[in-house]
Protein backbone atom coordinates (compact mmCIF):
# COMPACT_ATOMS: atom_id res chain seq x y z
CA UNK A 1 0.00 0.00 0.00
CA UNK A 2 1.09 3.40 -0.83
CA UNK A 3 1.04 5.30 2.56
CA UNK A 4 1.36 9.08 3.14
CA UNK A 5 2.50 10.27 6.77
CA UNK A 6 2.54 14.26 7.47
CA UNK A 7 4.55 15.10 10.27
CA UNK A 8 5.49 18.73 11.52
CA UNK A 9 8.09 17.01 13.53
CA UNK A 10 11.42 15.23 11.96
CA UNK A 11 14.83 15.39 11.46
CA UNK A 12 16.86 17.02 13.09
CA UNK A 13 14.21 17.00 15.86
CA UNK A 14 15.27 14.04 18.29
CA UNK A 15 11.87 12.79 20.11
CA UNK A 16 9.64 10.51 20.64
CA UNK A 17 7.27 11.57 17.74
CA UNK A 18 9.97 11.52 15.28
CA UNK A 19 11.49 7.94 16.37
CA UNK A 20 8.24 6.78 16.20
CA UNK A 21 7.16 7.59 13.16
CA UNK A 22 10.95 6.89 11.76
CA UNK A 23 11.06 3.39 13.26
CA UNK A 24 7.69 2.86 11.57
CA UNK A 25 8.24 3.71 8.34
CA UNK A 26 10.90 1.90 7.94
CA UNK A 27 9.27 -1.43 9.64
CA UNK A 28 6.68 -0.95 6.66
CA UNK A 29 9.05 -0.62 3.99
CA UNK A 30 10.50 -3.93 5.01
CA UNK A 31 7.10 -5.61 4.47
CA UNK A 32 6.86 -3.91 1.20
CA UNK A 33 4.56 -0.87 1.65
CA UNK A 34 5.66 2.31 0.28
CA UNK A 35 6.00 4.69 2.59
CA UNK A 36 6.59 8.82 1.82
CA UNK A 37 7.20 11.49 4.47
CA UNK A 38 6.21 15.33 4.18
CA UNK A 39 7.73 17.10 6.69
CA UNK A 40 8.97 20.43 7.47
CA UNK A 41 12.39 20.06 5.38
CA UNK A 42 10.66 20.49 1.81
CA UNK A 43 9.23 23.66 2.98
CA UNK A 44 10.19 27.12 3.86
CA UNK A 45 10.12 27.35 7.59
CA UNK A 46 10.39 29.98 10.42
CA UNK A 47 11.54 28.86 13.90
CA UNK A 48 8.95 28.58 16.41
CA UNK A 49 8.88 31.04 18.65
CA UNK A 50 10.65 30.46 22.02
CA UNK A 51 11.44 27.23 20.60
CA UNK A 52 13.40 28.22 17.60
CA UNK A 53 15.19 24.53 16.60
CA UNK A 54 11.61 23.40 15.70
CA UNK A 55 10.70 24.84 11.90
CA UNK A 56 7.29 25.37 11.04
CA UNK A 57 6.44 25.46 7.42
CA UNK A 58 5.60 28.24 5.92
CA UNK A 59 2.23 28.81 4.11
CA UNK A 60 2.48 25.22 3.09
CA UNK A 61 -1.02 24.50 1.43
CA UNK A 62 -0.23 24.97 -2.41
CA UNK A 63 3.04 22.90 -1.88
CA UNK A 64 1.09 20.24 0.21
CA UNK A 65 -1.46 19.88 -2.40
CA UNK A 66 1.68 18.93 -5.38
CA UNK A 67 3.40 16.67 -3.21
CA UNK A 68 0.23 14.90 -2.47
CA UNK A 69 -0.75 14.51 -6.10
CA UNK A 70 2.57 13.40 -7.04
CA UNK A 71 2.91 10.61 -4.32
CA UNK A 72 -0.84 9.27 -5.14
CA UNK A 73 -1.52 7.68 -1.87
CA UNK A 74 -3.43 4.92 -1.18
CA UNK A 75 -3.79 6.17 2.56
CA UNK A 76 -3.03 9.06 4.39
CA UNK A 77 -1.66 9.52 7.74
CA UNK A 78 -1.64 13.18 9.73
CA UNK A 79 0.68 12.81 12.38
CA UNK A 80 0.68 16.23 14.12
CA UNK A 81 -1.21 19.23 14.54
CA UNK A 82 1.15 21.94 12.77
CA UNK A 83 1.07 23.95 9.89
CA UNK A 84 1.83 20.84 7.92
CA UNK A 85 -0.97 18.67 9.51
CA UNK A 86 -3.45 21.73 8.85
CA UNK A 87 -2.74 22.16 5.52
CA UNK A 88 -3.21 18.24 5.04
CA UNK A 89 -5.96 18.02 6.93
CA UNK A 90 -7.48 20.65 4.11
CA UNK A 91 -6.83 18.87 1.45
CA UNK A 92 -8.27 15.88 2.52
CA UNK A 93 -11.46 17.68 2.95
CA UNK A 94 -12.03 19.19 -0.08
CA UNK A 95 -11.42 16.27 -1.73
CA UNK A 96 -13.44 13.67 -0.01
CA UNK A 97 -10.64 11.66 1.19
CA UNK A 98 -10.74 9.81 4.65
CA UNK A 99 -7.30 10.06 6.27
CA UNK A 100 -6.26 9.15 10.16
CA UNK A 101 -4.60 11.21 13.16
CA UNK A 102 -2.67 11.22 16.29
CA UNK A 103 -2.34 12.54 19.53
CA UNK A 104 0.92 12.86 20.63
CA UNK A 105 1.60 16.12 22.38
CA UNK A 106 -0.38 17.93 24.69
CA UNK A 107 0.37 21.00 23.25
CA UNK A 108 -2.75 22.59 25.63
CA UNK A 109 -0.81 21.98 28.63
CA UNK A 110 2.36 22.98 26.80
CA UNK A 111 0.21 26.24 26.04
CA UNK A 112 -0.80 26.38 29.58
CA UNK A 113 2.87 26.15 31.19
CA UNK A 114 3.80 28.98 28.78
CA UNK A 115 1.45 31.43 28.40
CA UNK A 116 -1.09 30.55 30.74
CA UNK A 117 -4.00 30.02 28.15
CA UNK A 118 -6.58 28.16 29.51
CA UNK A 119 -5.99 24.25 28.67
CA UNK A 120 -9.80 23.77 27.68
CA UNK A 121 -9.41 26.04 25.30
CA UNK A 122 -6.58 24.59 23.62
CA UNK A 123 -8.64 21.19 23.81
CA UNK A 124 -11.06 22.55 21.57
CA UNK A 125 -8.80 23.38 19.26
CA UNK A 126 -7.57 20.18 19.33
CA UNK A 127 -10.44 19.09 19.11
CA UNK A 128 -11.29 20.61 15.54
CA UNK A 129 -8.47 19.67 14.28
CA UNK A 130 -8.91 15.69 15.02
CA UNK A 131 -13.27 15.82 14.83
CA UNK A 132 -13.18 14.33 10.74
CA UNK A 133 -10.04 12.13 11.10
CA UNK A 134 -11.75 8.42 10.61
CA UNK A 135 -9.17 7.04 13.85
CA UNK A 136 -7.40 9.00 16.57
CA UNK A 137 -4.30 7.43 17.32
CA UNK A 138 -3.26 7.11 21.04
CA UNK A 139 -0.80 5.28 22.90
CA UNK A 140 -2.44 4.83 26.57
CA UNK A 141 -5.46 4.21 28.06
CA UNK A 142 -5.09 6.82 30.24
CA UNK A 143 -4.51 9.44 27.35
CA UNK A 144 -7.76 8.22 26.00
CA UNK A 145 -9.60 8.48 28.89
CA UNK A 146 -8.06 12.45 29.16
CA UNK A 147 -9.43 13.01 25.49
CA UNK A 148 -13.25 11.21 25.90
CA UNK A 149 -13.56 13.96 28.80
CA UNK A 150 -12.61 16.70 26.23
CA UNK A 151 -15.35 15.07 23.75
CA UNK A 152 -12.94 13.43 21.57
CA UNK A 153 -14.23 10.11 19.48
CA UNK A 154 -12.83 7.87 17.22
CA UNK A 155 -10.08 6.70 19.37
CA UNK A 156 -7.92 3.91 18.09
CA UNK A 157 -4.80 2.24 20.47
CA UNK A 158 -1.44 2.29 18.85
CA UNK A 159 1.24 1.21 21.36
CA UNK A 160 5.08 1.86 20.92
CA UNK A 161 8.03 -0.21 20.84
CA UNK A 162 11.74 0.00 21.83
CA UNK A 163 14.85 -0.87 20.16
CA UNK A 164 16.46 -3.36 22.36
CA UNK A 165 19.18 -4.41 20.85
CA UNK A 166 20.42 -0.70 20.86
CA UNK A 167 19.02 0.01 24.55
CA UNK A 168 20.22 -3.24 26.45
CA UNK A 169 21.98 -3.36 30.26
CA UNK A 170 25.89 -2.55 29.53
CA UNK A 171 28.67 -2.85 31.80
CA UNK A 172 28.41 0.93 34.02
CA UNK A 173 31.02 2.73 32.11
CA UNK A 174 29.97 6.23 31.40
CA UNK A 175 28.98 8.64 33.86
CA UNK A 176 31.63 7.88 36.40
CA UNK A 177 31.36 10.56 38.83
CA UNK A 178 29.31 10.01 41.95
CA UNK A 179 27.10 6.82 42.52
CA UNK A 180 24.57 7.02 42.35
CA UNK A 181 23.66 8.28 38.90
CA UNK A 182 20.02 9.85 38.84
CA UNK A 183 19.61 10.43 35.24
CA UNK A 184 16.96 12.48 33.23
CA UNK A 185 16.90 12.80 29.01
CA UNK A 186 14.82 14.42 26.76
CA UNK A 187 14.20 18.82 25.75
CA UNK A 188 15.15 20.83 28.05
CA UNK A 189 12.04 22.89 28.31
CA UNK A 190 9.57 24.01 30.49
CA UNK A 191 7.09 21.50 29.57
CA UNK A 192 9.25 18.54 30.76
CA UNK A 193 9.43 20.03 34.15
CA UNK A 194 12.96 18.86 34.38
CA UNK A 195 13.40 21.65 37.45
CA UNK A 196 11.29 19.21 39.62
CA UNK A 197 14.15 16.82 39.13
CA UNK A 198 16.92 19.00 39.20
CA UNK A 199 15.80 20.62 42.72
CA UNK A 200 15.52 17.07 44.49
CA UNK A 201 17.40 16.32 47.53
CA UNK A 202 19.34 13.01 46.57
CA UNK A 203 22.56 11.46 46.82
CA UNK A 204 25.45 10.73 44.58
CA UNK A 205 24.94 12.75 40.77
CA UNK A 206 21.87 14.35 38.83
CA UNK A 207 22.56 14.44 34.51
CA UNK A 208 20.91 15.58 32.23
CA UNK A 209 21.00 14.66 28.79
CA UNK A 210 19.46 16.69 25.86
CA UNK A 211 19.24 20.15 24.76
CA UNK A 212 16.61 23.00 24.40
CA UNK A 213 15.37 26.96 25.31
CA UNK A 214 15.60 26.19 29.10
CA UNK A 215 19.36 24.67 29.36
CA UNK A 216 21.42 28.13 29.80
CA UNK A 217 18.78 28.78 32.47
CA UNK A 218 18.85 25.52 34.30
CA UNK A 219 22.84 25.18 34.57
CA UNK A 220 23.08 28.35 36.02
CA UNK A 221 20.34 27.49 38.46
CA UNK A 222 21.51 24.05 38.93
CA UNK A 223 25.49 23.72 38.72
CA UNK A 224 26.06 20.61 40.28
CA UNK A 225 24.15 18.66 37.78
CA UNK A 226 25.83 17.41 34.36
CA UNK A 227 24.42 18.56 31.22
CA UNK A 228 25.69 16.72 28.20
CA UNK A 229 23.96 18.09 25.23
CA UNK A 230 22.23 15.70 22.81
CA UNK A 231 23.23 11.98 22.60
CA UNK A 232 22.48 9.83 19.90
CA UNK A 233 22.67 5.95 19.13
CA UNK A 234 25.38 4.09 20.80
CA UNK A 235 26.14 6.92 22.63
CA UNK A 236 23.12 7.53 23.90
CA UNK A 237 22.34 3.83 24.80
CA UNK A 238 25.59 3.82 26.98
CA UNK A 239 24.63 6.63 28.85
CA UNK A 240 21.35 5.34 29.45
CA UNK A 241 22.45 2.11 30.49
CA UNK A 242 24.98 3.52 33.03
CA UNK A 243 22.76 5.26 34.94
CA UNK A 244 21.37 4.10 38.47
CA UNK A 245 17.66 5.30 37.75
CA UNK A 246 16.11 7.15 35.13
CA UNK A 247 13.85 9.98 36.70
CA UNK A 248 11.05 11.57 34.39
CA UNK A 249 9.27 14.63 36.25
CA UNK A 250 7.11 15.38 32.89
CA UNK A 251 3.60 15.87 33.54
CA UNK A 252 2.69 16.43 30.17
CA UNK A 253 3.72 13.75 27.88
CA UNK A 254 1.23 10.82 25.81
CA UNK A 255 3.64 8.04 26.38
CA UNK A 256 7.61 8.78 27.52
CA UNK A 257 9.24 6.54 24.73
CA UNK A 258 12.59 6.81 26.82
CA UNK A 259 10.44 4.74 29.85
CA UNK A 260 11.17 2.00 27.66
CA UNK A 261 14.51 2.85 26.34
CA UNK A 262 15.50 2.94 30.41
CA UNK A 263 13.54 -0.04 31.10
CA UNK A 264 15.32 -1.78 28.46
CA UNK A 265 18.67 -0.84 29.49
CA UNK A 266 17.85 -2.04 33.04
CA UNK A 267 17.70 0.87 34.45
CA UNK A 268 14.62 1.24 36.97
CA UNK A 269 12.71 4.40 36.68
CA UNK A 270 10.99 6.97 39.14
CA UNK A 271 8.21 9.61 37.91
CA UNK A 272 4.96 10.73 39.12
CA UNK A 273 1.52 9.01 38.61
CA UNK A 274 0.42 10.66 35.32
CA UNK A 275 -0.63 9.57 31.99
CA UNK A 276 2.91 7.82 30.37
CA UNK A 277 4.34 6.26 33.46
CA UNK A 278 0.94 4.80 35.08
CA UNK A 279 0.82 3.05 31.37
CA UNK A 280 4.39 2.38 30.88
CA UNK A 281 5.78 1.75 33.96
CA UNK A 282 2.87 1.07 36.76
CA UNK A 283 4.82 -2.76 37.80
CA UNK A 284 6.34 -1.63 41.10
CA UNK A 285 8.98 -3.98 39.94
CA UNK A 286 9.98 -1.85 36.97
CA UNK A 287 10.35 1.50 39.56
CA UNK A 288 8.20 3.50 41.86
CA UNK A 289 5.70 6.42 40.92
CA UNK A 290 4.99 8.96 43.58
CA UNK A 291 3.77 12.54 43.31
CA UNK A 292 7.20 12.77 46.05
CA UNK A 293 9.62 12.34 43.33
CA UNK A 294 12.36 12.14 45.69
CA UNK A 295 11.08 9.21 47.36
CA UNK A 296 9.96 7.34 44.51
CA UNK A 297 13.86 8.06 42.99
CA UNK A 298 15.46 6.65 46.49
CA UNK A 299 12.74 3.50 46.31
CA UNK A 300 13.79 2.93 42.37
CA UNK A 301 17.53 1.81 43.22
CA UNK A 302 16.20 -1.18 45.37
CA UNK A 303 14.62 -2.49 42.05
CA UNK A 304 16.33 -4.98 40.14
CA UNK A 305 17.35 -4.21 36.63
CA UNK A 306 17.01 -7.65 34.92
CA UNK A 307 13.27 -6.87 36.14
CA UNK A 308 13.13 -3.72 33.95
CA UNK A 309 14.67 -5.54 31.10
CA UNK A 310 12.35 -8.26 30.85
CA UNK A 311 9.24 -6.56 30.95
CA UNK A 312 10.47 -4.24 27.83
CA UNK A 313 11.32 -6.79 25.73
CA UNK A 314 7.45 -7.33 25.59
CA UNK A 315 7.31 -4.19 23.44
CA UNK A 316 8.10 -4.38 19.83
CA UNK A 317 8.29 -2.29 17.08
CA UNK A 318 6.81 -4.61 14.39
CA UNK A 319 3.98 -4.73 16.30
CA UNK A 320 3.79 -1.36 17.03
CA UNK A 321 4.03 -0.76 13.21
CA UNK A 322 1.15 -3.26 12.66
CA UNK A 323 -1.48 -1.80 14.74
CA UNK A 324 -0.74 1.44 13.03
CA UNK A 325 -1.14 0.12 9.17
CA UNK A 326 -4.70 -1.76 11.22
CA UNK A 327 -5.31 1.60 12.42
CA UNK A 328 -5.16 3.47 8.92
CA UNK A 329 -8.41 4.29 6.28
CA UNK A 330 -7.31 3.07 3.08
CA UNK A 331 -9.35 5.28 0.28
CA UNK A 332 -10.64 1.80 -1.17
CA UNK A 333 -12.19 0.87 2.11
CA UNK A 334 -13.91 3.92 2.25
CA UNK A 335 -15.70 3.61 -1.42
CA UNK A 336 -16.29 0.28 -0.89
CA UNK A 337 -18.58 1.87 2.07
CA UNK A 338 -19.99 4.63 0.21
CA UNK A 339 -17.80 7.04 2.02
CA UNK A 340 -15.85 8.61 -1.07
CA UNK A 341 -17.06 10.76 -3.46
CA UNK A 342 -14.71 12.95 -5.70
CA UNK A 343 -16.51 16.48 -5.43
CA UNK A 344 -15.37 19.26 -2.92
CA UNK A 345 -15.95 19.56 0.02
CA UNK A 346 -15.73 23.13 1.70
CA UNK A 347 -13.74 23.55 5.10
Amino acid sequence: MRILIVTDAWFPQINGVVRTLDTVRSELTAQGHVIEVIAPDRFRTIPTPTYPEIPLALLPARKMRRLIDAFAPEAIHIATEGPLGWAARRYCRKRRLPFTTSFHTKFPEYIHARWRIPIRWGYALMRRFHVPSKGVMVATPSLAATLRQYKFRNLKRWTRGVDTALFRPRPKLHLNGKRPVFLFTGRVAVEKNIEAFLKLDLPGQKVVIGDGPLLAELKSRYPDAIYTGYKRGEDLAAHMASADVFVFPSLTDTFGLVLLEALASGVPVAAFPVTGPIDVAADPRLGCLDWDLAKAARAALEKRPEDCRAYAESYSWRACAEIFLSNLYPFAAAKSAGAFAPALMPE
